[in-house]
């Protein structure tokens, strides 16, 4: 029997979450989309007006139209955040969260498996996770979605029922993000394959009992939000989308033509479960199937399996993996008790040093983080530029731009909430954009009384609208085009210089 390594003063989890905090303060790419700009902005509109909107007030294409900000505690967070400390502020938050969910995935594994199979399966997670890495609302659940299945898992290995304590994050989770909806899937099946672990009948009426009744709690806590029951049918309202997840990137199906960290996890599992080292009961299975289908069908759900299944296939892999170890090596067994020796819990003294080691990177590297959203998605100088012309009207903008006019209070024709527009729309907006049939581009121009245009370089449209005799092209960079009608532009400035180009 092996006994228990003495303890490091900090360990290889703790060093590992403060290296994923450093990364996350220089990552560029983690405002790679419009969205942050949108949710700031959402945030700002809840803390000045007092309340949650309920009708869509950002949009002039679809004004009015029933929408909850269902993400509003998040989006209040990260407008007060921003508002302290700027965008920088999100990053450290956003990176923040990244760091506790690595720490606390990598502490799991190593306290169920051999140190040298947990480290290399921890990062494998971590590097799913990274891929939806971005400074929106779903990484704040990052760390209540780990706690809450790794303290179900925990639970019902250890045939305990789950504790009460664990209530608490339902209503914060519910008024964070949409995937709360997954707690309550993620509780049922575990409840079943804790049930299922009992073999005498009676133990199996007590446990069933508790985990009934746990469950029955779990689905009130969740209904503490805005919309009740309502947002419930949302989440499931967008899986029905069609056209839309099929529009949007972040929906579509996951893309083998390169390696990625989803093919480098699917061979890995395919490979220890044919060898037979993996056996999981029926409901694990069930489970980590299910994840896998939806980050097969969409790729947002590839950090989903990353973050998830660390805790579902941790003692499972430990138990097929060991009797490899077992029949390993001296030196395969030193190779083994000297990475168990950094991998044991931290000293209390450890978790504060590796806490003032994050506080003195955050600070450090504070003047080299990247200052807010990319440029790609920031058409600061293509607004100023129409901005300066004095027309006033409905702007026709792209997809990624939109999230930038809500933050500059510009009502939008589109942006981030494909969910709220709907298929019909979202059907509309690409053709128009793309020119997938005649006219497309012409009768939407008409159907929304647009003034102006703003749309990136490489859209189809752009080239269309240099050669209609109606449109004007007012200015060019790499981020945005603008082209404004002729007759407005040349009403509000009748001396205008030609168009500007950088």
């Amino acid at each position: 029997m092996r006994t228990a390594p003495v303890r490091p003063l900090i360990s290889l989890p703790a060093l590992a979450a403060v290296g994923i905090f450093v990364f996350g303060l220089m990552n560029s790419t983690l405002f790679a989309d419009g969205d942050p700009y949108w949710h700031v902005a959402v945030g700002r509109w809840i803390v000045a007006h007092r309340a949650i909107p309920v009708r869509d007030v950002f949009s002039h294409s679809a004004p009015g139209i029933p929408w909850t900000a269902h993400e509003w505690l998040s989006e209040v967070v990260m407008f007060a955040v921003w508002q302290a400390a700027g965008w920088r502020g999100i990053q450290l938050l956003i990176s923040a969260m990244f760091a506790l969910t690595a720490g606390y995935i990598l502490r799991f594994l190593a306290d169920r498996m051999q140190p040298v199979h947990a480290i290399p399966a921890g990062l494998l997670c971590l590097a799913l996770m990274n891929e939806h890495f971005l400074g929106r609302p779903h990484v704040l659940v990052w760390p209540l979605t780990a706690v809450w299945v790794g303290t179900l898992v925990a639970s019902g290995e250890s045939r305990r029922p789950p504790p009460w304590w664990l209530l608490l994050l339902l209503p914060v989770w519910s008024n964070l993000h949409a995937s709360f909806t997954m707690a309550l899937g993620f509780a049922g099946a575990l409840a079943i394959d804790a049930i299922l672990q009992f073999e005498a009948p009676a133990e199996r009426v007590r446990a069933a009992r508790a985990w009934v009744v746990f469950l029955i709690a779990s689905f009130a806590c969740v209904l503490i939000n805005p919309r009740g029951l309502g947002a419930i049918t949302h989440a499931s309202g967008v899986m029905q989308l069609k056209a839309t997840l099929d529009i949007v990137k972040e929906w579509q199906s996951a893309d083998f033509h390169q390696l990625s960290a989803l093919m480098i996890w699917l061979l890995a599992i395919l490979a220890i479960a044919f060898s037979g080292r993996l056996r999981l009961s029926v409901m694990r299975t069930l489970l980590v199937a299910g994840l896998l289908y939806l980050a097969l069908k969409h790729q947002r759900y590839h950090a989903t399996i990353g973050l998830a299944t660390p805790f579902l296939l941790a003692t499972p892999l430990a138990i097929g993996l060991r009797r490899e170890a077992d029949a390993s090596s001296d030196r395969a067994a030193a190779l083994d008790r000297w990475f168990a020796r950094l991998t044991a819990s931290s000293r209390k003294i450890g978790v504060a040093i590796a806490v003032g080691a994050s506080i003195a990177f955050a600070v450090i590297l504070r003047p080299y983080m990247p200052i807010g959203p990319m440029a790609a998605t920031t058409p600061e100088r293509a607004l100023a530029a129409f901005q300066a012309t004095g027309v006033q009207g409905r702007v026709l903008n792209g997809y990624v731009i939109g999230g930038y006019l809500i933050f500059r209070d510009v009502p939008v024709f589109i942006d981030g909430r494909g969910d709220m527009y709907g298929d019909a729309f979202m059907v509309e907006a690409r053709d128009a954009f793309g020119l997938r049939r005649p006219h497309a581009l012409e009768d939407v121009l008409t159907k929304y009384h647009i003034a102006w245009t703003m749309l990136p370089p490489k859209t189809a449209a752009v080239e269309l609208l240099d050669h209609l005799p109606a449109w004007e092209r007012l200015y060019a960079d790499s981020v945005a085009i603008v082209h404004v009608r002729r007759d407005l532009l040349h009403a509000a400035r009748p001396g205008l210089s030609p168009p500007t180009h950088q």
